[in-house]
């Protein structure tokens, strides 16, 4: 059960009664206590505190919502304000003054009668709650004008979490009379039993006043959570702080000024009071020890390492960071160069370069926190060789505030690929930026507004990219003066350090140089010139005074490359190089002798051979970065990012009257000259997959050259101009004819040079004859085909759109590429080899063409006078020779004919030759120009037919000769870039011929009749003829040859369209009007190149084409023809029909007939083998034989035999028996 403390105003009285009001006059008077932490860990204090629990002058540094308690005359500003303070230390005691953690909740909600008012608590921690109820006003109006005191009955609820209810709790009646708002407080104790979370309820027993003359009404006004503690947070400072609620409608923001936690710092150090900074003696060297107490300063470097080595950093013990894991000395450093005290020249104040005041009450990640706190003084952490280090962005000679190089590169210590350079663009350059900072004074966020037209270094920065601004937040700034510097450093940072560099070196530099190292780069292809390499060798000499004789003690240094190198003592030239230790000493140079540097004073030890060396002097100054980041790329080469550097960057950021000091690092915004030796060069290459002409141009590079502009002319077309980067040119694609170039050089402001080098070149373009084919070589493959390997074309134009000529010839001797054919289509000219028909006793030739159709000068050859062993025998049946006829070339002919003088079926028109009787003479024909013909057709005068369908091996016989017909320029109507030859002395190589070769499953002589209709009978003229013949059985895509006795059809071949079971379609060359009769014959393949080897047919016709690319060429066929051969082939009874498993047949009682698998060729009429001439031999083997048993053979036909087995009486027995035949072919 829930119990109630009475009536209870929070604070030490529960009542207050005003002895000026009338009797029963109310007034409500409550207080009210915050728990502040303060940090965790020790802190020194709130400024000027008198003691840890007292009240004192620390009273002017807490603030509530603004206004210091105390003003500065020592008067209270408050009144009943009570402060207690506990500074954190891991020993103290708990508050007396406080008992208790309370946690108010705003309700303001009118309580009725018809409609109590419930909030939850959810905080099982929660052991009592304080409910207040506001009256806002109390009394009564009467008629006669007198205002009485009124009362008004109210009740509270409990209700917990499982259901149980009590109610109620409490149950009062407030009277009297209030003409203000009067509240009054309740206080219930919960049960440890009770469950959460729990209800509150406020009740109206009192009816709701309708009368406006009575006003009584109730508001739920808060509730307040409280939790009993006794805890003394050790370890924690906090500041519990109690105030009269009726001072303030809300509670009030607090704040306090203080001194915060107290950290390690160095050990003979004392730290500034007023600020904070550690004061560092005269000569003090840092042990890296700290002193025993700690102390409160506001130093960021020791703050950071504070928040790095304790607890109150980074997730407890577990992320406390091992300090042998820190580099101690770069906190040592970086806090020496904040703590130094400077006067801001805008602010006119004295104080630490760096401090920072910050509370830390935020969760935020590691990485995030460090780097704040680095920004505070410029810095950033860095992880190397073991250790957590911070490099600050300070110069490295801080007596002078400048910065020196700590380390050389150039060209010989970075990577081939050098120095990368990368810029930031315009858009992103400030010229004002606005620093937020907390004012202590104002104890709020204040601005300060920093421009460039403030800086002398960047007064020139507006005009060039107007007024643009930064907003920045100066984390842990509580200093106007701090707030401008930082202002100022960024604006230089952005506008002059805004160009980066990154690079691959060495693991000799790479392990020196650490993150904000300031380095020196001599990059010859910047500079124009090459001042920066390695040392050759180091040797002691002395110089001579020339005025006062004296000699001096001092170093020679031989350098590498004297060729590339600018050497120079002028305009104040010295000497920087990198000594064994690593580090930089820089010398006034005396004089230079070739490779050899005499210095005016020695360096304080030797340099190394091969160490790094690098000179400047006032017409070209070193590049100074700051480094950014180093990368390990592999175990030997480090990538290396860095930031430009100005030297007096940091004495610009703390005098802004400093001037600028630009630095001149280059030679190449200077005038440069033309190139020299300017020259070209013709070549043929290859483009886009096609061999083009190309002339190269090419100069000497001149050094620091940015491009150059080069201007061709051809012949007299306008002329181009071109922008290069590299001293050469391709220009693709060139002409015959003549060029004129031009190339200036350009600098890096893009200004040409006043001379200009200029060449004539007179480009022949792709006129040379492609090379001969070579090591041409020849692999047996079958008696069928062969495999040609060669040399692959060296010629670009060849290779890319030439091609691979391949003829052959069935002459060994006498036989040449002019009177050869194409034995394949010409091949890609990429190729070196490829499988061609076999000639048998003939001769093979090789050409290259490019792709503007010139050909090798020498075709090579090879002969061909073997062949595969012959393993089946073959029956030749029929060598058909058409040029040894007793008519020769007696077939059918179409532009082309026979001369009987020399002997050869010719490409042209029969007079085209007449009087021609020796063809050694040829070259003196002068042929008409119109009796030439293009292409030419010649059918042999018969068609070979096997009887029946059989494998049929086939030779062709081809001999063929190319001549010119000399005729004049005017007859030849191609373009003349296309011909291969002019005057007809060369040999004819656009002609050639095709031996072709059709064939039937059917009688070749088949003579069908049939009629036909045009365009389906429908009327009208038309090309479709549709022949109807019932079940003519023929297939689309065939060839038949058509013999139109009636109508106006056309005699010749067709090939078949389209198929019905009763008719075939074909297309007439010429529009038909009448249909009629014809007669056709049997359905042929389409001609295809005869090439030798097996074929699989019973009708065959042949055929021979002739072409021209050029009219004044002509060719020759001197012998034409072809072998026929069928193998032999031997057939066993295993797997006859009439046989069984093992290939046994019974023989039965009388004549067995037996059929053979496949039928043999046995010759046919025709050929040169008669009918049933070549009959199969059968041999015989009789498995189950008695003694007298022998068979008798009859009937021996192509498809079979007959058979009788008798025994010694001559009576036929059944025996079971095996055959084998042997003849030739394989009928089907």
């Amino acid at each position: 059960m829930p119990r109630l403390i009475d009536d209870q105003l929070f604070g030490t009285d529960r009542k207050v009664v005003d002895p000026d009001l009338i009797k029963g006059g109310l007034r409500s008077k409550q207080f009210a206590t915050v728990l502040d932490l303060l940090g965790y860990g020790e802190i020194d204090s709130i400024l000027n505190p008198g003691g840890e629990g007292g009240i004192n002058t620390f009273r002017k540094n807490v603030f509530l919502d603004g206004t210091p308690l105390m003003n500065a005359n020592g008067e209270e500003n408050f009144s009943d304000v009570e402060v207690f303070v506990k500074h954190g230390a891991s020993d103290q005691t708990a508050l007396q003054e406080i008992n208790a953690i309370e946690k108010t909740n705003v309700v303001g909600v009118e309580v009725t009668k018809a409609s109590p008012v419930t909030r939850s608590i959810t905080d099982s921690n929660v052991d009592k709650v304080r409910i207040s109820i506001q009256i806002p006003t109390l009394q009564e109006f009467k008629k006669n004008g007198d205002i009485v005191g009124a009362e008004v009955k109210v009740s509270i609820r409990i209700t917990e979490n499982d259901g149980t209810v009590h109610s109620p709790v409490q149950a009062d009646v407030i009277n009297g009379k209030a003409s203000s708002p009067f509240v009054k407080d309740y206080e219930i104790v919960f049960e440890k039993t009770m469950s959460f979370p729990i209800d509150i309820t406020v009740l109206r027993n009192t009816e709701d006043g309708t009368d406006a003359k009575l006003q009584n009404k109730t508001n739920f006004l808060s509730f307040t959570e409280i939790n009993t503690d006794t805890s003394a947070y050790q370890g924690f400072a906090y500041v519990a702080i109690r105030f009269n609620a009726q001072e303030f409608q809300s509670y009030p923001k607090r704040m306090y000024r203080l001194k915060g936690t107290k950290i390690k710092v160095p050990s003979g150090t004392t730290i500034d009071s007023d600020n904070g900074r550690v004061i560092y003696p005269d000569g003090y060297i840092f042990d890296g020890t700290f002193k025993t107490d700690k102390e409160w300063c506001a130093d960021p470097a020791w703050i950071l390492y504070d928040i790095l080595t304790t607890d109150k950093g980074f997730g407890g013990t577990d992320g406390v960071i091992d300090e042998d894991t820190l580099d101690v000395f770069s906190f040592y450093s970086a806090s020496a160069y904040s703590s130094k005290l400077i006067t801001d020249p805008i602010t006119g104040t004295t104080e630490p370069r760096f401090s920072c005041n910050v509370i830390l009450n935020q969760k935020n990640d590691a990485y995030s926190l460090i780097n704040d706190l680095c920004s505070v003084m410029n810095a950033m952490p860095f992880y190397s060789n073991g250790s957590l280090q911070i490099s600050q962005d300070r110069p490295t000679n801080t007596s002078t505030n400048t910065s020196d190089p700590q380390y050389i590169f150039n060209n010989s210590n970075v990577t081939e690929e050098g120095f990368t350079y990368q810029g930031v663009g315009q858009r992103t350059k400030y010229t004002e930026v606005e620093v937020g900072y907390f004012d202590n004074d104002t104890q709020t966020i204040d601005y300060e507004l920093v421009t460039t037209d403030e800086i002398t270094a960047l007064s020139d920065t507006i005009s060039k990219f107007g007024r643009t601004r930064k907003t920045l937040k100066a984390f842990a700034c509580t200093s106007r003066g701090q707030a401008n510097r930082l202002g100022r450093w960024f604006l230089y940072s952005n506008l002059k350090e805004s160009e980066v560099v990154s690079f691959t070196t060495t693991l000799e530099a790479g392990v020196i140089v650490r993150p904000s190292t300031i380095i020196a780069i001599a990059d010859s292809l910047r500079a124009g010139v090459r001042r920066g390499g390695r040392i050759v060798s180091v040797s002691s000499t002395t110089i001579t005074d020339e005025i006062t004789g004296t000699t001096t003690d001092t170093t020679a240094i031989v350098v590498d490359d004297a060729n590339n190198t600018d050497l120079t003592s002028e305009n104040a030239a010295t000497l920087s190089v990198v000594l064994p230790d690593g580090s930089v000493e820089s010398r006034s140079i005396h004089s230079v002798s070739g490779t050899t540097i005499t210095l005016s004073s020695s360096f304080s030890s030797d340099p190394l051979p091969n160490s790094v060396w690098a000179l400047e002097n006032t017409s070209v100054e070193f590049q100074i970065y700051r480094v950014v980041s180093i990368e390990e790329k592999n175990d030997s080469e480090y990538t290396i990012t860095a930031v430009i550097h100005d030297t007096n960057k940091y004495a610009q950021v703390e005098d802004t009257t400093v001037p600028a000091n630009p630095r001149t690092i280059t030679t190449l915004l200077n005038e440069k000259p033309s190139p020299d030796n300017l020259s070209a060069t013709e070549q043929i290459v290859e483009l886009n997959n096609r061999a083009v002409s190309k002339i190269f141009v090419a100069w000497e590079p001149v050094q620091g050259v940015k491009e150059y502009l080069l201007e061709f002319q051809f012949e007299d077309d306008n002329p181009e101009r071109f922008r290069v980067a590299r001293p050469s040119f391709e220009l693709f694609e060139s002409r015959l004819g003549s060029y004129q170039f031009a190339v200036k050089s350009v600098n890096t402001l893009g200004k040409l040079s006043s001379s200009t080098s200029t060449l004539k070149f007179n480009a022949v373009g792709k006129t040379a004859l492609p090379e001969d084919v070579q090591n041409v070589q020849i692999e047996p493959l079958s008696d069928q085909f062969i495999r040609l390997r060669f040399d692959k074309s060296t010629s670009v134009d060849v290779v890319h759109g030439g091609n691979v000529i391949i003829r052959g010839s069935n002459l060994t001797s006498g036989a040449s590429f002019t009177d050869s054919v194409d034995v394949i289509p010409e091949l890609s000219g990429n190729v070196n080899e490829t499988i061609v028909p076999n000639i048998v006793n003939g001769t093979y030739f090789l050409a290259f063409r490019d792709d503007g159709g010139r050909i090798s000068a020498n075709a090579a050859s090879i002969k061909n006078i073997s062949t595969q062993p012959d393993v089946f025998p073959k029956l030749t049946v029929l060598t058909d020779r058409e040029d040894t006829d007793s008519t020769p070339f007696n077939g059918t002919k179409d532009g082309c004919f026979f001369s009987s003088s020399l002997n050869g079926l010719v490409l042209g028109l029969e007079n085209t030759l007449d009087g021609v009787s020796d063809f050694d003479a040829i070259e003196d024909l002068e042929l008409l120009a119109n009796t030439v013909a293009t292409g030419g057709t010649y059918s042999f005068a018969n068609t070979l037919d096997l009887g029946g369908k059989q494998p049929l091996v086939l030779q062709r016989h081809f001999v063929t000769k190319g001549f010119y017909n000399n005729q004049l320029f005017d007859d030849r109507s191609a373009n003349i870039e296309t011909w291969t030859d002019f005057d007809g002395t060369t040999v004819a190589i656009d002609v050639n011929a095709k031996l072709l070769v059709a064939t039937t499953d059917s009688d070749p002589d088949t003579s069908t009749a049939g009629t036909y209709t045009i365009n389906n009978g429908s009327g009208g003229a038309g090309t479709t003829i549709t022949i109807t013949k019932s079940s003519h059985g023929y297939s689309v895509g065939s060839f038949v040859t058509v013999d139109f006795t009636s109508g106006t059809g056309v005699d010749g071949d067709y090939q078949i369209q389209s198929i019905t079971t009763d008719t075939f379609t074909l297309t007439s060359a010429t529009s038909l009007s009448t249909s009629g009769d014809c007669n056709f014959s049997a359905e042929f393949s389409q001609f295809n190149p005869f090439v030798n080897g097996k074929y699989i047919a019973r009708g065959f016709k042949f055929r021979c084409d002739m072409s021209t690319k050029d009219i004044a060429q002509s060719i020759e066929i001197e012998q034409l023809g072809y072998t026929a051969q069928i193998e032999s082939r031997t057939e066993t009874s295993l797997g006859n029909a009439g046989a069984s498993a093992g290939g046994f047949i019974a023989s039965g009682t009388s004549t067995k007939s037996v059929t053979f698998t496949n039928s043999f060729f046995t010759g046919q009429s025709g050929t040169s083998v008669a009918a049933n001439s070549v009959l199969p031999s059968i041999g015989i083997t009789i498995e189950n034989q008695s003694q007298g048993d022998f068979f008798v053979l009859s009937n021996i036909t192509g498809t079979g035999f007959d058979i009788d087995v008798k025994d010694s009486n001559g009576n036929n027995v059944n025996r079971n028996f095996k055959y084998a035949a042997t003849g030739f072919g394989r009928g089907s």
